[in-house]
């Protein structure tokens, strides 16, 4: 999730730990902890692809930050006087720096709960950003603040509210599944790979992903959708998948498939190769794109340190369709569903 969320969610959490004995320095506290986990991204890995799939990966692991809130714990014990017991500190520091990575996990990009176990976690039921998780915490934040006799209390309400949101993204998640399953139910597509997940800030509109060879099917589902039929028809848009042209194969491809479950498009653009991450963004904004290698004749193509395609803007037209689709407007699947392609920019190579 945004910083903002995770230093939202970290107060909250350590004004509920600390309880009576919660003051305004305890929310920066919990704040500072809850957003700890995501320095990692100062930390270059050589390229960016190893800096995509290496994320969220050590500084997240349950395993590293219960040994690190030990160590913390006793420094802190021993360099400062405190009104928490020992064991009260502790679980005050272990919980916001382990909510950080167990609220990432609801997130599509996949978190290492269990590094250095190559286990990655991504339930996919949230959007990175959703307000509809945060106000409620970042509310009762500013209330707690302003009525500090009840500064735990009301944090304890905005966890609450806020968990009972993740809950429900989990039962959103579970109606769209349960949709697209007897979409393709007596089809061909049925028994192929299907990925789900929230399009932004939100967790009523669903996009779709079904791989189908060199092939991909992408759609929409809302759950505000009207049954036709006795169904919930959902209208697919089928792209291009493209397949690995190369003879030799490349450690930062084969890391970029693992890392997204193999959800990779390959796409000959200016005689590069652009390798992409089908399940991070939505129609043409999909920030994950890389060329890794470059044609230098007709059938040979030479592998390159990979670069990162710089990310394209939003354009304004699509905004009012994605919000008629949320509201369950299948008229404009065609607009919504239309790519134009733009030309080949890439950001400097790390």
């Amino acid at each position: 999730m945004d910083s903002i969320t995770q230093a939202a969610l970290g107060a909250s959490v350590a004004a509920v730990v600390a309880g009576r004995h919660c003051k305004p320095k305890t929310l920066l506290v919990g704040a500072a902890l809850g957003t700890l986990p995501d320095l990692d991204v100062f930390i270059s890995y050589g390229d960016p692809i190893s800096d995509t799939v290496k994320h969220r990966g050590f500084s997240h692991s349950l395993f590293v930050l219960l040994s690190f809130s030990l160590l913390l714990t006793a420094l802190w014990s021993r360099f400062r006087l405190n009104v928490l017991s020992f064991n009260r500190l502790w679980l005050l520091i272990a919980a916001c720096l382990l909510t950080h990575p167990l609220l990432d996990s609801f997130t599509t990009y996949g978190t290492q709960l269990f590094w250095p176990l190559d286990v990655s976690v991504a339930i996919s039921s949230i959007f990175i950003i959703d307000p509809l998780y945060t106000l409620p915490l970042l509310v009762m934040l500013i209330a707690s603040l302003l009525w500090q006799e009840k500064m735990a209390k009301l944090c304890g309400v905005g966890l609450l509210i806020s968990s009972c949101y993740l809950v429900w993204s989990i039962a959103a998640y579970s109606i769209i599944n349960q949709r697209v399953h007897d979409e393709v139910k007596n089809t061909p597509l049925v028994n192929k790979p299907i990925f789900i997940s929230p399009t932004p800030f939100n967790t009523v509109l669903w996009r779709i992903i079904i791989l189908d060879g060199n092939k991909y099917y992408e759609g929409f589902s809302s759950l505000l959708d009207s049954k036709k039929y006795g169904e919930y028809p959902i209208q697919w848009a089928q792209r291009e998948r493209g397949s690995w042209p190369l003879e030799q194969t490349s450690v930062h491809v084969d890391d970029l498939k693992k890392f997204s479950n193999n959800y990779i498009q390959y796409k000959i653009i200016d005689d590069q190769l652009v390798v992409t991450d089908l399940r991070l963004g939505l129609i043409e904004y999909l920030p994950f794109r890389f060329v890794v290698a470059k044609r230098t004749s007709q059938k040979d193509w030479q592998l390159i340190p990979p670069v990162r395609i710089e990310e394209r803007k939003v354009k304004p037209k699509h905004l009012p369709a994605l919000w008629l689709r949320l509201l369950g407007n299948q008229d404009v699947n065609a607009d919504l569903c239309h790519i134009n392609e733009c030309p080949l920019v890439t950001t400097s190579q790390s």
